[in-house]
């Protein structure tokens, strides 16, 4: 645990929750609802985590993600995914340049992901292979091509989109690609309410004025702050005891995870609960994390890594509903 007093911690805790509270309430100049998954959002970016929005077309996803990237000031990179786009489309290529003197020289052609906030749209739509090339920025952060790895510009965070499986034309993504992302968010479908106002905002063709709340060293800045906020042995216990009660072979596992699971969440879902929590826990004004915020950001850190066998496809069953069963099956007291 963490032993820095929180007399120390407190201070940089308000400023964060009041930047916090700024960034989110300069978004929702642009984007109508889905408070949650603002919330939801920004906790992944303040953990430093890649971010997989889920949900039907025309639901805002790029749009959220475009209104981010201005109030944070970050540069922006997109990515459109289609069934014929390339690795080398991604993350770019050498090519064969003059220079001065009238050599031919290789030169690395730079791809759209040498940038801060990197937009993948439904990327579900490229196929598996394109969707690996992936896998070494999103780690490591860097680019390896012809032999040199060349980083990216920091701080560096990728936000994907994607449709729902059931639809047309989509790939799902490799697991080993999915658990590279912090969160996986579903977008819901707005309600009556929500979508009077969004006809009401966008009735006419000017954009929202929108200011930058941030900018990129101060994001470093407060995601080390919430770095620091202490988390108890018990805590780190229970949400590694979660973690292993995913997994069908595991002696703590329910019966729908032994019955329905073919294999659960991954040691970067413990990673995932620690870091959101540590946000949540910042927001609430504390400075030590609780179970109750490991039990906040339980699905959306695992409900990407726990992954069905044929018995759990073929009767379409809700992973949701199977992590949600783990939470209650798991004591707040616990020895692993």
């Amino acid at each position: 645990m963490n032993d820095e007093p929180s007399s120390q911690l407190e201070p940089d805790l308000e400023r964060f929750q009041a930047k916090f509270d700024e960034l989110k309430s300069e978004i929702q100049k642009a984007i109508v609802g889905y408070d949650e998954l603002l919330t939801d959002t920004l906790a992944a970016v303040f953990s430093r985590g890649h971010i997989l929005l889920e949900g039907v077309p025309g639901l805002g996803k790029t749009f959220l993600v475009q209104t981010l990237s201005k109030v944070m000031g970050l540069c922006p990179g997109r990515i459109q995914c289609t069934p014929d786009l390339m690795p080398a489309d991604i993350l770019g290529t050498h090519i064969v340049n003059e220079n001065d003197e009238g050599r031919r020289v290789m030169h690395f052609e730079k791809g759209p992901v040498f940038a801060n906030l990197i937009l993948v749209d439904e990327i579900n739509r490229a196929t598996p292979k394109t969707q690996a090339a992936l896998l070494e920025v999103m780690q490591e952060g860097a680019v390896t091509s012809g032999g040199d790895t060349m980083a990216l510009p920091q701080p560096f965070f990728v936000m994907a989109t994607q449709n729902p499986m059931e639809m047309e034309g989509t790939y799902p993504l490799p697991e080993a690609q999915a658990d590279r992302f912090l969160f996986k968010l579903r977008v819901p479908f707005p309600d009556q309410e929500t979508l009077v106002e969004i006809a009401k905002r966008t009735a006419g063709f000017d954009a929202p004025d929108l200011k930058e709340v941030l900018g990129g060293d101060e994001l470093i800045e407060f995601q080390k702050i919430v770095a620091r906020v202490p988390v108890a042995d018990h805590v780190t216990e229970y949400a590694a005891h979660i973690v292993l009660a995913t997994h069908p072979e595991s002696e703590s596992k329910t019966a729908e995870v032994g019955e329905y699971v073919s294999y659960g969440a991954s040691p970067r879902g413990m990673q995932a609960l620690i870091r959101g929590a540590k946000v949540v826990c910042a927001l609430d004004g504390r400075t030590a994390v609780s179970i109750d915020d490991v039990k906040r950001v339980a699905l959306p850190a695992l409900r990407h890594r726990v992954i069905l066998n044929f018995q759990g496809e073929a009767e379409s069953r809700n992973i949701d509903q199977l992590v949600e069963s783990v939470l209650k099956a798991i004591p707040e007291t616990v020895s692993v």
